[in-house]
């Protein structure tokens, strides 16, 4: 037995009996009586129905139970005695029959890895265009905390590939010596890391959760010297992980499923991008007093890069200084790069041409910005850029004043949602209103926690957690006369959702005795809350259970659901407390996902981390 299990053994004794004792001002003790763990009336109920009132339930039954009541699909006798067997542990033992007590059954409910409450596997259509899909997608990926600050690292990087995050955002910068390029959140605090230590950490562990392509999105401020230096690193770090752009990629991106273990490069071709830092420039030249709003409306019209965008969000001062460089007569190529470089930096221009194409030629997803408004550049039928960035406060005006132009653009292009400049502690904003538009990279602050996070991690545990979820057809089609799906349309109710809350479990495990009380023993309590189109937007909440580390609810709550394909189950536990409750669990769960049934639901931290014991038992009906 390792240290931690002792550890846990020990807390589970440390009860004298059958009771918890708690010191009470350190002179007496109080005794709570501990609630042997059981299987719920309706887990009861199902057995028998099945066993027919008897004690066994044999493997004939238990396969009629899967296919019946779980609605499994696939499920051999073989399958179903591997499954026991591993309940009942009889590989070790001398018995030979295959037989459940209601309590063998109890437990196999509780095993999340096969009992668990979505599919595990990927499942989706994997041969439609790479714009057919809800992408997992990073903000600043390289960041270990706030946006102003913080320390840049590959650490972030990996965890995020890990997690299985498909999308990674560099903001790459000359070095101090402007002979090295460093990736850093530029005009900021934050301590650089170097662009070779992120590239070697991506080829690592690209791969490592998720066999689909990872897209690089460069946030570029180089010269082209530099330039032509980081295409010899991306090629000589990724090799033939590289995807190069093919003359078909005008008419349709690759699927995800022709890309696999592949790397693809997005950004802004060189050439572009020097003349919207001059446009941006141009747009700047804006009163240092103008209100926040002003400037972020200009901002949404200006064709500025997304670290500049976010920049003036910071601090009008940096606002400012943009100013006052885009109010001179001329404009030098060190001005339109950020005041980095001075005359004698700049090569001569056969070189500047040659280093362009050889940069370009990597570049496989054309990347942009809006030049002369949101609305235009959606409207755009000739648009050379496969991927347009918006803010999150630019989408919601969009989405406000037109979000047919938004559903009809992602059904061609890549619209990548960034969050706003003045969320410098790396917090998120909600992403359901970019999903319902199809937008398909919501760039989200991973290092953070948080509700919008959550979401976001749910939404992505889609599919086989695979980084990639096909958007729902209704986003795709569009009809004889060109209509498209209306996320303000007023819709009929789809299917209605009912979730049962039985009981919790694993807290005595995962935690110290007085962790949420020194004095006795949670008071849990469950929220539940369904994400989604603001029609299908609920909020429900079991009773407290008082003085018990294993609660029982058996509490059913009902959600009719008008869009279920884009629809998120959020189940926070709390413990309740007179002051402010704790924290002691949550999982987001994608609807569409859902296996009916009788399931046990894994619930993580508040980074999303799985606890290891903590657990729901629930079940999923839908009607």
């Amino acid at each position: 037995m390792s240290h931690n299990d002792e550890k846990k053994d020990r807390r589970r004794k440390n009860v004298m009996g059958s009771y918890n004792y708690y010191k009470m001002f350190g002179c007496f003790n109080r005794k709570f009586k501990i609630n042997d763990l059981g299987p719920p009336r309706d887990v009861i109920d199902v057995f028998n129905l099945y066993t027919k009132d008897e004690s066994e339930m044999s493997p004939d039954k238990f396969l009629r139970f899967l296919v019946e009541f779980q609605r499994e699909e696939g499920y051999t006798i073989g399958d179903v005695e591997r499954v026991m067997d591993r309940v009942l542990n009889l590989s070790r033992s001398h018995l030979t029959r295959y037989v459940f007590t209601v309590n063998d059954f109890f437990q196999y409910l509780l095993l999340d890895d096969v009992n668990g409450p979505i599919k595990t596997q990927v499942h989706h259509d994997m041969t439609a265009p790479l714009q057919h899909y809800f992408i997992y997608t990073g903000h600043n990926s390289y960041l270990t905390g706030n946006q102003l600050s913080s320390d840049s690292s590959e650490v972030p990087i990996i965890k995020a590939l890990e997690r299985g995050v498909r999308g990674i955002e560099l903001d790459i910068w000359p070095n101090n010596s402007k002979d090295g390029i460093h990736v850093l959140h530029g005009r900021t605090l934050t301590t650089p890391v170097t662009l070779h230590k992120c590239l070697k950490s991506i080829k690592e562990h690209a791969f490592v959760k998720s066999p689909y392509p990872v897209i690089i999105t460069l946030e570029d401020h180089l010269t082209p010297t530099l330039q032509a230096k980081v295409a010899e690193m991306v090629t000589s770090t990724f090799g033939d992980m590289l995807y190069y752009p093919k003359e078909s990629d005008k008419d349709a991106l690759p699927s995800p499923d022709a890309l696999k273990h592949q790397i693809i490069l997005s950004t802004k071709p060189p050439k572009e991008y020097l003349q919207s830092k001059n446009a941006g420039k141009e747009h700047a030249s804006v009163d240092k007093d103008s209100s926040s709003d002003e400037l972020e409306d200009r901002r949404s019209n200006s064709d500025q890069d997304d670290d500049d965008d976010r920049r003036c969000s910071v601090s009008d001062r940096y606002c400012a200084n943009e100013v006052s460089t885009s109010t001179r007569p001329t404009q030098q190529l060190s001005d339109l790069l950020g005041g980095y470089y001075e005359d004698d930096d700049i090569e001569d221009e056969k070189y500047e041409h040659k280093t362009h194409l050889e940069y370009k030629h990597l570049i496989a997803i054309h990347a942009s910005k809006p030049k002369n408004g949101t609305r235009k550049a959606l409207r755009d039928e000739h648009r050379k850029a496969k991927r347009l960035s918006l803010s999150e406060q630019a989408l919601q005006r969009a989405a406000n004043l037109y979000a047919l132009d938004i559903v009809r653009f992602t059904q061609k292009y890549i619209l990548r949602v960034f969050p706003k400049g003045t969320r410098v502690t790396s917090t998120n904003f909600r992403p359901l209103t970019a999903w319902m538009h199809g937008a398909q990279m919501v760039a989200f602050n991973m290092q953070g926690y948080g509700r919008s996070l959550w979401m976001m991690h749910g939404m992505f545990r889609s599919n086989g957690a695979c980084g990639y979820v096909r958007k729902p057809d209704f986003l795709l089609k569009t009809g004889p006369n060109g209509e498209v799906f209306d996320p303000k349309a007023t819709l009929p109710v789809k299917k209605t959702l009912k979730v049962k809350v039985y009981m919790g479990d694993g807290w005595r495990l995962d935690f110290s005795q007085t962790h949420f009380d020194a004095f006795s023993p949670p008071d849990f309590y469950t929220k539940i809350y369904m994400a989604g189109v603001p029609a299908d937007v609920a909020k429900k909440r079991t009773k407290v259970i008082g003085d018990d580390w294993t609660p029982v609810w058996n509490e059913e709550f009902t959600f009719p659901l008008r869009v279920p394909e884009l629809a998120l189950l959020e189940i926070v536990v709390q413990e309740y407390d007179v002051d402010k409750d704790d924290f002691a669990g949550q999982a987001c769960l994608p609807v569409s996902e859902l296996r009916p049934g009788i399931r046990v639901v894994p619930l993580y931290n508040k980074k999303g981390e799985k606890f290891k014991s903590v657990k729901l038992l629930m079940r999923f009906l839908f009607v």
